[in-house]
């Protein structure tokens, strides 16, 4: 028996000669992303290269077990996906002859001017920083990127970066770290060591790899080409952008496929795609690639295929500054299970998804907030919601409105109710509460108020918190003493969520 896991591409080359020599074996594949050929030619040749590169399906015959990457995510094992889409000008006009003759091109090695003969007609965005170096489009993705990073509360996550070439992930690398320090210089922060580093095959990249996964005062942003597509599990890795375009749906999902991995140490329990260049139009698409024979150009440049295209090894490659960049956020959008596929949905079509299933459970907020007091009915509800019971808390993280409880999302969402930040809602409570408090003796209505106010801080689960008495603020004010002066502990902290959350 012969076991082949990433069958897509192990299994072939050297190793199809085992496969081939043993035809009685029992054969089985093993890949995330299984490979079919498309041919236009029926040539020996061609016959010859099908015999010897990954087309699963045509070997193996159709797949005997399948499990869907959003079947991943909808039962627990995979984080789930939000797609947050950048739209750059100069990627939907192109660039003119014109434009960049006019801003002094020169070539990126000698950096000797570049004449009008040496240059093509037009550069369309799939060119940049594979022929035409783009330094402004650089900084200001880079900018744009560290931006988002801040935004979400620190620059500090794990986070690759799929750019164009070595050279590419190399200025990517020192434009982040650039504007790194300087953001350190003005938020009066010491710089973490080695922030961005550039990962690929030239600079021994996998030498870094340890620091990526494991170190969390070092080794944040690495910037790659091909090297992290495959075999390297990054459990804490939290974004996955794309500087660079995307033509193969094989190799989308298996970069994809580094920000699935789940890690308990940190919670994480989603990661976030920064897609700059639309590679994210191939979810749904087939693992399909185009198979031709090696062929020469008009001049007689031998061409290699790239991703289903070609491109001439000797083609001069230039450097442009001056132009305008500007990028635009696109609709945000999340990977879910939509009749039995899986594809992204907009961020509105998710909380409608969510409101319906939640409906489906729960018909009246009454009822909803009787469940959501006692943490094991709780617990119940969350576990039946899509996506493994993650939506509420992807669907807060996606809408930026982590200052909000989750009783508080579900609840606008499937009950209309008046969204309420945590600190609104104990603020709320003590104003709506004030004569049942003055009910109790005075420690005990301090304690209550010291509960409430943990509540405001961390939401939910820390009036659950097995430590909550011992916390200074609550025990200074009397602890669980001071509750045992009005009645069961017990039934007055589930009176208090009561009322709480009814505030």
């Amino acid at each position: 028996m012969f076991i082949i896991d990433e069958c897509h591409r192990s299994a072939w080359g050297k190793w199809s000669l085992v496969l081939t020599r043993n035809p009685s074996a029992v054969q089985i594949g093993l890949t995330a992303t299984p490979r079919k050929l498309e041919t236009t030619e029926d040539t020996p040749e061609v016959r010859e290269d099908l015999q010897i590169t990954a087309d699963n399906v045509r070997y193996f015959g159709e797949p005997v077990y399948e499990y869907d990457i959003g079947q991943g995510i909808e039962d627990g094992y995979l984080a789930v996906c939000s797609i947050h889409p950048r739209n750059i000008n100069l990627d939907h006009t192109g660039i003119t002859i014109e434009e960049i003759l006019a801003r002094n091109p020169v070539d990126s090695i000698t950096g000797q001017p570049v004449t009008e003969e040496e240059i093509r007609e037009r550069y369309e965005c799939t060119s940049y920083e594979r022929r035409i170096e783009l330094p402004d489009r650089v900084l200001v993705m880079c900018q744009d990127l560290f931006s988002a990073l801040v935004q979400r509360g620190k620059p500090e996550q794990k986070t690759v970066i799929f750019c164009v070439s070595d050279k590419h992930a190399d200025e990517v690398a020192i434009t982040m770290n650039n504007i790194y320090v300087d953001w350190c210089g003005q938020n009066n922060r010491q710089p973490l060591p080695d922030y961005a580093f550039k990962c690929t095959a030239k600079s021994s990249g996998n030498d870094y790899l340890p620091d990526l996964k494991e170190s969390s005062r070092s080794h944040f942003i690495a910037t790659t080409v091909d090297l992290l597509t495959t075999g390297v599990d990054v459990p804490p890795l939290e974004n996955i952008v794309f500087f660079r375009y995307m033509r193969s749906p094989l190799t989308f999902y298996q970069m994809i496929g580094r920000g699935t991995r789940l890690h308990p140490p940190s919670g994480k329990l989603m990661f976030r795609v920064y897609d700059y260049t639309n590679a994210t139009r191939l979810f749904g698409v087939e693992f399909l690639t185009k198979l031709s024979p090696r062929k020469d150009d008009k001049t007689g440049n031998k061409v290699k295929e790239k991703g289903g295209s070609y491109n001439v090894e000797s083609q001069k490659i230039i450097t442009v500054e001056g132009f305008d960049v500007r990028i635009s956020a696109g609709q945000k959008s999340i990977l879910t299970m939509v009749n039995g596929e899986t594809i992204p949905v907009s961020v509105e079509e998710y909380r409608e998804r969510l409101g319906k299933r939640l409906m489906e459970e729960v018909s009246n907020i009454a009822l909803f907030r009787e469940i959501w007091i006692k943490p094991n009915t709780r617990n119940q509800l969350m576990s039946i919601l899509p996506d493994g019971g993650r939506s509420p808390l992807v669907l807060r993280a996606v809408s930026e409105l982590e200052d909000y409880d989750l009783f508080d999302i579900l609840g606008e969402l499937g009950y209309g109710i008046q969204l309420r930040t945590r600190k609104q809602r104990a603020e709320a409570f003590e104003y709506k509460q004030e004569k049942w408090l003055e009910m109790m003796p005075e420690a005990t209505g301090a304690t209550i108020k010291a509960i409430t106010a943990q509540f405001a801080q961390n939401g939910t689960e820390e009036l659950e918190n097995p430590k909550l008495f011992q916390l200074p603020m609550v025990k200074k004010a009397g602890g669980i003493g001071a509750l045992k002066e009005f009645g069961d502990p017990k039934e007055l902290l589930l009176d208090t969520k009561m009322r709480l959350f009814a505030a």
